[in-house]
C-alpha cells in the first residue's frame, strides 16, 4: 500500500496525493492485532506545520485534497446531454481529422514539381474541386485544379496557390515564382489522428468539446455520475424567506448561495432546510444527509459558542478535525467524515456569516468537490493586478478581500468593494474577484501589485 502518510506527515511530500486509507502502524501508533485505518485527526496531527489554532490555508487544502477522491459510478449519455459533465473515459477518435488532405484556402491545387523556383509558371486548369465534391481526375504535369476551401486535394497535387496570387486568362493560370511546397494544404490527421485521444478523462465538457465529439461521429460518451451533495443551515435565529422577521431573527441567505454555487459546479444537491440548535434535530439531519449524499455542506455551528453543535455532532457520528484556519474571513471551519445507514460522507462545516460561507466554499469546498467529481483541474490560477488602494494586512494569515477588477489604460487594476465585513453579502454581490493577500504578506500600498482570483461565473 502507498499510504497517505508518505506525503502528508513528517515526510511531507505535497507533490503527490493518495486517497487510500492510512494504517495506524505507519503513524507509529500503538500496535494492535488487526491493522486499523488511522483517523483523520491522527493524520493531520502528524502533518508538518500543523497548528490547530492557525492552520495555514495551503496546508488545510493539502490535507482535504489528500482524503477526497473521485466517486465511482459511470453513465453513458447522448452528446447533447453531456454538456457540463465530467468525462469518465478518454474520447478516442475513430477517424483522422481531417479525413483527407484538403485545401485550407480558395485557390489552385498544383504539383510542386511544376513550380518554378525563380520564374513564374503557367498551367492549364482542368477542373474544379468543391468541399464535399471531390475532383476525380488525375493531375498531370503542366495542369492544375481550381479548389475551394475544404475540398479534397486532387490526386498528385500537394500545394495550393491562393486565388489572389495568380493571373487567370481563360484556362491558363500563371503562378508567380517562389511558392512553398505544401502551402495552404491541411494534411489528413493533422488535427487529430485515428486512435488518439481527442479528449481525456477528467475534463468537464464545454460547448466546443460537444462539437468536437460530434465532429468525430460519436453519439454517446461515458461520464461520471453527478456528485450528490446535501446542505443545510443551522441556527435558531434563521428565518426562511417569506416568513416574518422577529427581534433577533435574520433571513437565511446561506442556503441560497450554497445552492447557487453547488448548481454552478454541476452537483446534484439536496436542500435539507434550516436545522435548529437542538442536538436531536441536528443528529437527524446529519444522518439523513450522510445516507443520501457523497458530501455534506453546512453553515453555522462550528465556532466555540455553547450553541455551536455542528462539530460536536460530527465527532459523534464520525470523525472531525476542528480548524481555526489562519484566514479572514472564515476562521472557523470543520472538515471530517460522518456515517449513517452504512454510508459515509465527507462533511464541510462552514462558518455562519454569509461572506465567510462563500469564501470558505470557494477556497476549500469547491476544489474538493471538483476532485470528487473526477475533475483534473480543481484549482484556479492567480492573476496579477495593480491595487488602486492601500490595504491593511498583518502577516500570519491569508486574507480574501472582495474586489472589482477592471482593465484601465491597457493594464489590469483592482479596487475593493468597500466595507469588507464577513456579514456584508453585498460585498460579494458587487465583486468580480477576490484579492488574495498571502499568509506571509504584509500591508499593501496603492500601486502595489496583488494577486487576484476572478470569480465571475464561478461563485
Amino acid at each position: 500500500m502507498n499510504p497517505l502518510f508518505d506525503q502528508l506527515t513528517c515526510e511531507a511530500r505535497p507533490d503527490r496525493f493518495d486517497s487510500r486509507p492510512i494504517h495506524a502502524e505507519v503513524l507509529n501508533l500503538p500496535k494492535r492485532d488487526n491493522p486499523r485505518v488511522a483517523t483523520l485527526k491522527e493524520v493531520i496531527s502528524c502533518t508538518s506545520d500543523y497548528d490547530p489554532d492557525a492552520l495555514p490555508v495551503a496546508k488545510a487544502n493539502e490535507v482535504i485534497r489528500s482524503f477526497v477522491h473521485p466517486v465511482s459510478g459511470v453513465e453513458k449519455l447522448r452528446v447533447r446531454a453531456a454538456l457540463g459533465r465530467v468525462l469518465a473515459k478518454d474520447v478516442v477518435s475513430p477517424i483522422n481529422v481531417p479525413s483527407h488532405d484538403n485545401s485550407a484556402m480558395d485557390g489552385y491545387a498544383v504539383r510542386n514539381d511544376d513550380l518554378g523556383a525563380s520564374e513564374p509558371v503557367t498551367l492549364t486548369e482542368i477542373g474544379t474541386a468543391y468541399a464535399g465534391r471531390e475532383f476525380m481526375g488525375e493531375v498531370r504535369r503542366g495542369e492544375c485544379v481550381r479548389v475551394m476551401t475544404g475540398a479534397v486535394m486532387p490526386k498528385n497535387t500537394d500545394t495550393v496557390i491562393i486565388q489572389e496570387a495568380v493571373n487567370v486568362e481563360g484556362k491558363r493560370v500563371t503562378i508567380p515564382a517562389r511558392q512553398e511546397r505544401g502551402q495552404n494544404r491541411r494534411l489528413a490527421g493533422e488535427d487529430l489522428q485515428k486512435g488518439k485521444a481527442a479528449l481525456t478523462a477528467g475534463r468537464m465538457l464545454r460547448p466546443a468539446d460537444i462539437g468536437l465529439i460530434a465532429s468525430l461521429g460519436i453519439g454517446e460518451v461515458s461520464v461520471r455520475r453527478k456528485l450528490k451533495v446535501a446542505f443545510f443551515s443551522t441556527g435558531d435565529e434563521l428565518v426562511s424567506v417569506g416568513k416574518k422577521l422577529r427581534a433577533g431573527n435574520v433571513y437565511d441567505s446561506n442556503r441560497y448561495t450554497l445552492w447557487g454555487m453547488l448548481t454552478r459546479l454541476g452537483c446534484e444537491s439536496t436542500d435539507l432546510g434550516v436545522v435548529r440548535d437542538d442536538p436531536k434535530e441536528l443528529e437527524a439531519a446529519f444522518r439523513k444527509a450522510a445516507a443520501v449524499a457523497d458530501a455534506v455542506v453546512t453553515s453555522g455551528g462550528v465556532s466555540v459558542g455553547e450553541a455551536d453543535l455542528t462539530r460536536q455532532m460530527m465527532a459523534k457520528l464520525g470523525e472531525v478535525v476542528f480548524w481555526k484556519i489562519a484566514m479572514r474571513p472564515g476562521r472557523p471551519m470543520a472538515f471530517g467524515r460522518i456515517r449513517a445507514r452504512g454510508r459515509s460522507a465527507y462533511l464541510f462545516g462552514l462558518p455562519g456569516n454569509p461572506v465567510a460561507v462563500m469564501v470558505t466554499f470557494y477556497h476549500f469546498v469547491r476544489g474538493a468537490l471538483l476532485t470528487m467529481m473526477g475533475r483534473t483541474d480543481p484549482d484556479l490560477p492567480l492573476l496579477r493586478a495593480k491595487s488602486e488602494t492601500a490595504m491593511r494586512k498583518k502577516p500570519g494569515r491569508t486574507e480574501y478581500q472582495r474586489g472589482i477588477l477592471e482593465l484601465k489604460n491597457g493594464e489590469w487594476g483592482v479596487r475593493l468593494t468597500g466595507a469588507q465585513g464577513s456579514g456584508i453579502l453585498r460585498s460579494m454581490s458587487e465583486a468580480n474577484c477576490f484579492v488574495v493577500l498571502g499568509h506571509d504578506q504584509g500591508a499593501i500600498n496603492a500601486g502595489d501589485y496583488v494577486e487576484v482570483m476572478v470569480m465571475d461565473g464561478l461563485v
